[in-house]
């Protein structure tokens, strides 16, 4: 992260922990080091919640706008860097500032998606919406992955939709992390293979679809609601699962999964898992599908492969974020979420290193459009090709805001003595 240097703990910052919620006008203020998961406790009590969110809450709020922060609700409302009113940051000079879209913009915009390249986060201030009480909660599976993409994005585009939209890949097999026991919501619930058609091939795909509502609405208006929008879709019908969840509960599943993982007492959790996180180009993801899916990983990662479209007009090019450059509105969201047993051999976790790189070797050799999330590059060659054209605007900002290159040293973009 930083070699020779100092990693800052912003928890240690006592008024670094604030979170302010401001009903009136709608925003909670919340320190840099503040886990998300704390966000929504506290704005919940106010009947509120942020518009955006991660998959997994117990992350920071400057850490997940240091790179985009992306979940199923970001088709509709971007990602968490969208939903911004302000910043305040110390930037590389030393310098404490407030900025947001009006006032020192071009360090507000640096700093959303900048990888913390140009200063650390203290405060942010987040737009706030009314929150459900609770949510719907649907799984529906597809064979075919022309079907599960051309269902996404009429979802994804429709005025009228669910409120969170994701996707990911299912191995045809009773595989306990990645087969069919892995697409049930309910222990009750059970995945019947012999619903699927007879030439359905080594792959599944799943929609994961979630609605709000009050707990005083009444059930049937959900329910009719609910098979509105699903009967616009094309799933194996009989292979549709869901429950209604409190909006809390759904919003933090990924922390209850890592609460039975760690009271498991297998320690598989602490252990290393290299994910990979890519943005592909709608115009490249049924070819990504074949080459990838289909062949490299046919036989799963020991973890989640969620997959789903974004709406690249919710994103602001302004934000340091790399999208790829297809001009179609829509792009492909891709995670490898990778888990290894519970003491793994050194050798095991580099082959899980080496399939990352011969995917992301695969993809440019195939000439996808794509751009990793969450990057990791070895040289400034690299991350210079990664930012494309917004090269020369990110090194810019770099000289403007930490002319000395003292943040964030451990990504290697920049070195102390680099040219700026």
């Amino acid at each position: 992260m930083a070699d020779h240097g100092l990693v800052i703990d912003m928890k240690s910052m006592g008024d670094n922990n604030i979170i302010d919620v401001n009903v009136a006008s709608m925003y909670v203020d919340v320190g840099g080091g503040v886990l998300w998961t704390d966000v929504l406790k506290r704005c919940l009590g106010y009947g509120l919640a942020p518009k955006s969110w991660t998959d997994y809450l117990d992350l920071t709020v400057g850490g997940t706008l240091s790179n985009a922060g992306v979940s199923g609700q970001a088709f509709r409302f971007g990602p968490q860097t969208s939903t911004v009113m302000e910043l305040e940051v110390v930037t590389g000079n030393g310098v404490k500032t407030v900025c947001s879209n009006s006032q020192n913009s071009e360090l507000f915009f640096s700093v959303l998606g900048g990888l913390g390249q140009f200063g650390i986060i203290t405060r942010a201030r987040i737009m706030l919406q009314h929150a459900p009480d609770m949510v719907r909660w649907i799984r529906v599976v597809y064979s075919e992955f022309d079907a599960f993409t051309r269902d996404a994005e009429l979802l994804i585009m429709s005025e009228e939709s669910f409120n969170y939209v994701e996707g990911f890949v299912v191995v045809n097999s009773d595989d306990p992390v990645t087969g069919w026991p892995s697409v049930p919501l309910a222990s009750n619930q059970s995945f019947d293979p012999t619903h699927l058609p007879k030439k359905t091939g080594p792959l599944l795909y799943s929609l994961e679809l979630a609605l709000h509502y009050s707990k005083h609405d009444d059930s049937s208006t959900v329910n009719m609601l609910v098979e509105k929008l699903l009967r616009q879709l094309t799933f194996v019908e009989q292979l549709r699962f869901e429950i209604d969840s409190t909006y809390m509960d759904f919003l933090l599943r990924v922390n209850h999964a890592e609460q039975v993982a760690r009271g498991s007492g297998s320690g598989i959790w602490d252990t290393p898992h290299p994910w990979l996180n890519m943005f592909v180009s709608k115009r490249d993801i049924a070819a990504f599908n074949r080459v990838v899916f289909q062949n490299i990983t046919k036989g799963g990662v020991n973890g989640p492969m969620l997959t789903y479209p974004l709406l690249r007009s919710k994103w602001d090019s302004r934000s340091s974020v790399v999208l790829p450059q297809a001009q179609s509105d829509i792009f492909y969201s891709v995670s490898l979420l990778r888990f290894t047993h519970a003491h793994p051999k050194e050798s095991e976790i580099k082959q899980m290193v080496a399939q990352n790189n011969e995917i992301v070797q695969t993809c440019i050799k195939n000439g996808f459009d794509f751009k990793l999330y969450l990057p990791h590059y070895e040289s400034t060659a690299e991350w210079k090709k990664h930012f494309g054209d917004q090269w020369k605007r990110f090194v810019q900002r770099k000289s403007q805001f930490d002319p000395k290159a003292l943040l964030a040293p451990g990504q290697k973009i920049f070195t102390t003595n680099h040219q700026l």
